[in-house]
């Protein structure tokens, strides 16, 4: 079982500042080389570090990343793979160069499919990495990084099935377990709860970026977003209920094509009774999560969503989300299945110590092994990490 939250201490509300250029190398010519260059540029603050592409992993693991990451790559036989996790641990917007000895083109190539800005073999050339750091710091050349943020979109099937926690906890374990950054973006302006569920007071930002999309801008966002902790902002409003608040797709496409990025992940807890107005944003390439009970009526309604929401596709999946399994009012795992048209593809099973957590709020969650058991096949999809699916439970719950 997911449940509501209550309050938590309170969590913090900036985040420590990058540098605006890191440097990672051994080789004592290049880092030289690298030094002039950036000198030549006006740059005086970069932070240099011995290592390699590996250290480079492990250090941003657990801090921002900077604005231009220059790595070294060590003697491991897949550069590709080790550019593919150091993304995963860098802001979308964080430019890489990437040194090493190997005049290979078949390696430039699959390091450019990976997002890298540039690769240089050594000894570097000047002229070219002052123009490439250049390109970078000051945005004016072609866009490097081709690994931008995905969405996942959290839809509860009806009211009370426990889709914002869902939603909150599975951020927040994705940005804190395997250190992605993440957004959270709280969709029901007027009585949402995911800041809530972090502590955290919302603000009127999200109100205004729907109403006036056309100022949206990186400076917008420093201010809107709250930081609930190193790796996870959340965007969240809280208006009066009298007043009669609305926004439409196109709202919404302009301020995930920004937030887009920012973020490796973007979480959109979506309430079900704005699902319908958010046609094309539903179908943006993204993983929607419907998240429902196991009573007949949302078995009714996971049938009807994923029937509006389309078959997958390559580039769109849909996932449903059984919580609460074997709670009160609970069909029979065959029956459910029957009336839902197929099993579920992720269980999260009732469990007093997830009710019990749950009145602590994400942090109470942390505690919980049934919930981060339960979640684990998600967020193993979401990070494209192998996580053993309890498939022979499903088997011998849903035949």
């Amino acid at each position: 079982m997911i449940g509501r939250a209550g309050n938590v201490a309170a969590l913090p509300s900036a985040r420590a500042a990058a540098p605006a250029v890191q440097v990672f190398v051994r080789d004592r010519n290049a880092e030289g080389t690298i030094r002039q260059c950036l000198s030549n540029l006006g740059v005086r603050d970069a932070e240099f570090i011995s290592g390699t592409i590996e250290t480079a992993i492990t250090t941003l693991a657990q801090k921002p990343s900077p604005r231009l990451l220059i790595v070294e790559l060590d003697d491991n036989s897949d550069p590709a793979a080790r550019v593919d996790e150091l993304a995963n641990v860098c802001e979308p917007d964080t430019g890489v160069i990437v040194i090493g000895d190997r005049n290979d083109i078949v390696l430039y190539r699959d390091l450019k499919r990976a997002g890298v800005a540039e690769y240089f073999f050594k000894p570097l050339v000047s002229d070219l990495v002052t123009r490439t750091c250049h390109s970078i710091l000051t945005g004016t050349g072609e866009p490097q990084n081709a690994r931008a943020g995905k969405l996942v979109f959290v839809l509860g099937v009806r009211g009370g099935v426990g889709a914002t926690t869902v939603a909150v906890n599975s951020a927040w374990l994705l940005a804190q377990r395997r250190q992605r950054w993440v957004l959270l973006l709280d969709l029901d302006l007027q009585t949402g709860d995911a800041a809530l569920q972090l502590d955290l007071t919302p603000s009127h930002a999200l109100r205004e970026a729907f109403e006036h999309p056309e100022r949206v801008d990186k400076l917008f966002l420093e201010r809107a977003v709250i930081h609930a902790d190193q790796r996870i902002d959340v965007l969240a409003s809280l208006e009066p209920l009298e007043e009669s608040i609305s926004y439409d797709d196109s709202a919404v496409l302009s301020l995930l094509e920004t937030l887009l990025q920012r973020y490796r992940f973007i979480f959109i807890d979506v309430p079900w009774f704005g699902a319908m107005q958010l046609r094309q944003t539903l179908h943006l390439p993204s993983t929607c999560v419907l998240v429902s009970t196991g009573t007949l009526s949302c078995a009714r309604e996971v049938a009807r969503w994923r029937e509006w929401l389309g078959d997958n596709t390559p580039e769109r999946t849909t996932l449903h989300l059984l919580n609460q399994h074997g709670g009160p009012g609970c069909l029979p795992d065959q029956e459910f299945a029957r009336a839902a048209g197929r099993a579920p593809d992720i269980v999260v099973p009732y469990d007093r110590e997830i009710g019990n957590g749950s009145i602590l709020g994400v942090k109470g969650m942390q505690k919980s092994a049934a919930l981060k058991r339960g979640l684990a096949p998600l967020l193993g999809h979401l990070s494209g990490e192998h996580v053993e699916a309890p498939r022979p439970l499903l088997r011998r719950l849903f035949g």
